[in-house]
């Protein structure tokens, strides 16, 4: 069928019964269409009760779309934020079928709308409930034709199999694994008071724990923070299953890098510094000791600045609005309503707040590295600036520059998410930020390790329209995005050293410039997060920033990124675009794989680091399910650069220690799915985990709780053409595996 005949074909209203009195949507996938570039899908919005509709507004990653339907108007308030009107919504006892055409193709749930509702004639917002169709369908409403990337039941099965046949463990097998367990016979009994001293060593992290048999534990430590930690480690290890009896040993540990990091994202969806806390004990049980904190992004602004309280009155509510002037546009997910407080899109840390998280954290080893995004990802600023310009007429703060015409597009499909290096303001508005943050840090007696300053993505035709940035080039002897970039690093750089705060960036600040540039800049960086994945030592963005002088910390995409699915499953949570991520695949995450240095570049590695970006995200469970366990992957690998564990050992590892640990404390986790396989007419099934239950359906509905039970293999009842099964664990339950026979 050819494009306008679909549209011909679904351009009919579909009517069904009213079933109750308050609007409400259903979201589901009619087909996918086209091949290569040229591809498009038809998603369907049977919205019930529709009469008091004025404007459906709703969430969703930003593509082009139209409907079917002439009645009917789909159209972007900003992108990743649409509104539907329709003439069709006045008639009260019918439903009404809103069929949109979407560039691209589905592939996952995460791309489905999100957010729905209402904007009455008088603009008053309100909530409207919608629910989505499974995605676990045929392949081809799920991708374009001749494309499934989804995982099936039998490649799981196969899977599975080889985590079999680990060994016995013992309760020293533990994440990340200790460098040197010697047992010396006998039982250590922990009812004596322990003894610490200070002792010198190379490594100012090395510990070494003597737990002799019928005697007082010794923790000896190279520093007081290694003591400390070294006592938290031995602590946790008494606790649980041990209840305070361990094999008698000496242990002798240190880690291979001294950043050891995670970056959690508050801004695109906001969570509080209770569930950060909570989070950053888990980091510290995994000997983590770096909290990159993403506060500030082109969604929201998440921290409370003295002096500039447009940045959490604009820059942190977003709900209904068509000029970003009192608040931002809803992002993600919401209920239209600036106010509101229900899910992540409204909520800011005050600075109170702040000093005391800085304080946890420094109790339990953990430094936090606060990120400014600029000048690019700096919407929520920008418009938060421009609010302070109305209400005040002063521009000595201004981001942007009236007469600029320059047209881009971001990496999240902004048009207006810069600041120009060009004008003054961005440097004074930076160094406002940077002196109230250190201030805070000093209000809390807590060290500044550094201060992130983003640097990256800024997109093609940055400040090509913009007279003060051509004046500045010209003035310079430069051009180009880049070299412009470079100069707005170069002078944040020098105001950040003036206050003697070293500098950390993603990998554009260190990458592309000239020697002169480097050696300015590179001395006073803490690091440089360095993201992609590049097999060609010419490409690889880590190897480039070491040979021009900066720090590196590795926190590539395709190992460490745990928004990323854990599986190409259409209803796992999460991003693909860099791939999938899982234990093992973090796991795998060898830093001098991924970085093949020489030896004159291996010092300036200064370790490993996760990233959680929050768009996926809309509350703690989902944090934590995307954090573990692949978090355990990566922390093996901060801590020990050479293999240790392998799959099978490392997977038993995984539940007989630290999933029951996770338990205990509240947290939640991600499942694994199920193994389907036919071998010879018979059905069998496993999964990564033993215990639990197999629940499946044979007649292609969902498996739930009152499915039959797997108990073992069984033959294919006649007439059956598909097996679908779900993993129910601990509480929780995964998602569902397919196999077509």
């Amino acid at each position: 069928m050819t494009y306008k005949s679909i549209a011909a074909a679904l351009c009919t209203a579909v009517l069904f019964p009213a079933m109750a009195t308050s609007p409400s949507v259903h979201w589901e996938v009619v087909d996918n269409y086209g091949s290569g570039r040229d591809t498009y899908y038809i998603q369907r919005l049977t919205i019930q009760n529709p009469s008091s509709l004025n404007k459906l507004c709703f969430n969703e990653f930003g593509r082009k779309m139209s409907t079917v339907n002439p009645s009917d108007t789909v159209y972007e308030i900003i992108p990743g934020y649409y509104c539907i009107e329709s003439s069709r919504f006045a008639d009260a006892d019918t439903a009404v079928v809103v069929d949109i055409m979407t560039k691209g193709w589905i592939q996952s749930i995460n791309y489905a709308p999100d957010g729905f509702h209402n904007v009455s004639v008088d603009g008053t917002v309100s909530a409207v409930p919608h629910t989505r169709a499974s995605l676990v369908v045929e392949p081809h409403r799920r991708n374009y034709p001749g494309r499934d990337v989804m995982v099936y039941g039998d490649s799981v099965y196969r899977f599975n199999l080889t985590l079999d046949g680990a060994p016995e463990l013992n309760p020293y097998d533990i994440v990340p694994s200790f460098k040197k367990v010697t047992l010396t016979g006998g039982t250590f009994t922990s009812d004596r008071p322990r003894q610490g001293r200070l002792i010198k060593h190379d490594n100012n992290e090395y510990y070494r724990i003597t737990l002799p048999e019928g005697g007082a534990a010794l923790v000896e430590a190279a520093s007081p923070q290694a003591l400390s930690m070294a006592n938290f480690v031995l602590d946790e290890m008494l606790l649980g299953p041990n209840d305070g009896v361990l094999p008698a040993a000496v242990i002798e540990d240190y880690p291979d890098f001294h950043h050891r990091g995670m970056m959690l994202d508050v801004a695109r969806n906001f969570y509080s510094t209770s569930e950060v806390k909570k989070l950053v004990r888990q980091m510290a049980k995994l000997r983590m000791n770096r909290l990159h904190f993403h506060v500030t992004d082109d969604e929201a602004w998440r921290l409370e600045i003295p002096g500039l309280p447009e940045l959490t009155e604009v820059g942190a509510r977003r709900g209904y609005t068509t000029d970003d002037r009192d608040f931002l546009a809803q992002l993600f997910a919401g209920d239209g309503n600036p106010e509101s407080m229900e899910g992540t899109g409204n909520g800011y840390i005050s600075r109170e707040e702040f000093i005391d998280l800085l304080k946890y954290c420094d109790s339990l080893g953990i430094a936090v590295i606060p990120e400014i995004e600029s000048p690019g990802h700096a919407r929520a600023a920008v418009k938060a600036m421009e609010a302070r310009y109305r209400r005040t007429g002063d521009d000595f703060y201004r981001l942007r520059e009236d007469g600029d015409t320059s047209v881009y597009t971001s990496a999240q499909a902004l048009h207006d998410n810069l600041m120009n290096p060009a004008l003054p303001g961005p440097y004074r508005f930076m160094e406002k930020v940077f002196d109230e943050i250190d201030q805070m840090y000093k209000d809390a007696g807590v060290e500044l390790l550094a201060i992130h300053i983003g640097g990256d993505e800024v997109p093609e035709g940055a400040w090509d329209g913009s007279p003060a940035a051509q004046k500045m080039c010209e003035e310079l002897g430069i051009s180009g995005r880049h070299l412009t970039q470079g100069e707005f690093g170069r002078r944040i750089t020098k105001i950040l050293k003036e206050k003697n705060i070293p500098m950390m960036g993603w990998q554009d600040v260190g990458v592309g410039y000239d020697d002169e540039f480097n050696a300015e800049v590179a001395p006073v960086t803490y690091g440089v997060n360095c993201w992609t994945a590049a097999a060609i030592p010419e490409q690889n963005k880590a190897l480039r920033a070491l040979r021009a002088g900066f720090p590196v910390v590795i926190s590539n995409v395709d190992r460490f990124y745990m928004d990323m699915l854990y599986a190409q499953h259409p209803m796992e949570l999460g991003l693909y675009w860099g791939g999938t991520v899982d234990e093992f695949v973090s796991l795998g995450g060898y830093p001098y794989d991924i970085c093949p240095v020489d030896s004159t570049c291996k010092a300036q590695i200064l370790g490993l680091q996760g990233t959680l970006f929050g768009e996926t995200i809309r509350n703690n469970e989902i944090v934590e399910s995307h954090l573990f366990p692949k978090s355990f992957g990566l922390a093996e690998r901060t801590w020990n650069a050479y293999p240790t564990y392998d799959n099978a050992k490392f997977n038993k590892v995984v539940y007989s220690h630290l999933l029951p640990r996770l338990s205990v404390d509240g947290v939640n986790y991600h499942l694994r799915m199920p193994g389907i396989i036919v071998v010879d007419g018979m059905v069998k099934m496993n999964t990564a985990y033993p215990g639990g239950e197999i629940r499946y359906t044979l007649d292609g509905t969902e498996p739930d709780a009152s499915s039959p039970v797997y108990n073992g293999s069984f033959p294919i009842p006649e007439g059956v053409t598909e097996i679908r099964a779900r993993h129910y664990y601990d509480g929780k339950e995964s998602v569902t595996s397919l196999l077509y026979l």
